[in-house]
């Protein structure tokens, strides 16, 4: 096949994988509850100890948290900061939604292809220093070294989790194409 029928493919595969959490009630509201969970840990994760302190508190500080840290992952990074988080929560949920129902549909000798989904999300996006999952991790300082206070690092995990997507397609159906002998 030529590069561009691959691309077509490719292309075809990440909007079967995108949309399939739309096709139910169940598998939208999966997503939305991924992707909120998600949001609230990787804004969490911008200032862990910040998080930790007023938290062990109690839970009544949490909208103060939750609205201080989003304020300065925006103040940090604009739109673009808070984009990032925004579009890493969105493919959380459509990443962990697709695993599930592959993981159903084909079992375990599909964890495989979900090899993926684990850099992607280690590596999410923290908006205020890139670190993501990696802070709660003990890695904040070292990504807070890399160039551009770790954006390569957020932009390579959005990469992965498209790259899984893209290549798994929609989770019901095989991604793998034969050809037809001549």
């Amino acid at each position: 096949m030529n590069l561009r029928n691959e691309t077509k493919r490719y292309l075809a595969n990440l909007f079967m994988a995108i949309s399939y959490p739309f096709e139910t009630w169940r598998g939208t509201i999966s997503l939305v509850v991924v992707a909120v969970a998600t949001y609230v840990l990787l804004i969490l994760s911008t200032m862990p100890e910040f998080s930790i302190q007023m938290l062990s508190g109690g839970f009544r500080w949490f909208d103060y948290v939750f609205v201080s840290l989003t304020e300065t992952v925006f103040r940090t990074d604009g739109w673009t900061g808070l984009g990032i988080v925004v579009l890493y929560a969105f493919l959380s949920g459509v990443v962990i939604v697709n695993a599930v129902a592959q993981l159903r549909t084909v079992g375990l000798s599909s964890l495989t292809d979900l090899s993926g989904v684990v850099p992607g999300l280690l590596a999410s996006g923290c908006a205020s220093c890139g670190a993501g999952l990696l802070g709660f991790l003990g890695f904040t300082g070292g990504v807070a070294a890399l160039p551009y206070n770790g954006a390569l690092l957020r932009i390579g995990g959005l990469v992965l989790f498209l790259f899984f997507l893209g290549r798994a397609g929609h989770p019901k159906q095989c991604a793998i194409t034969t050809e037809r002998a001549r």
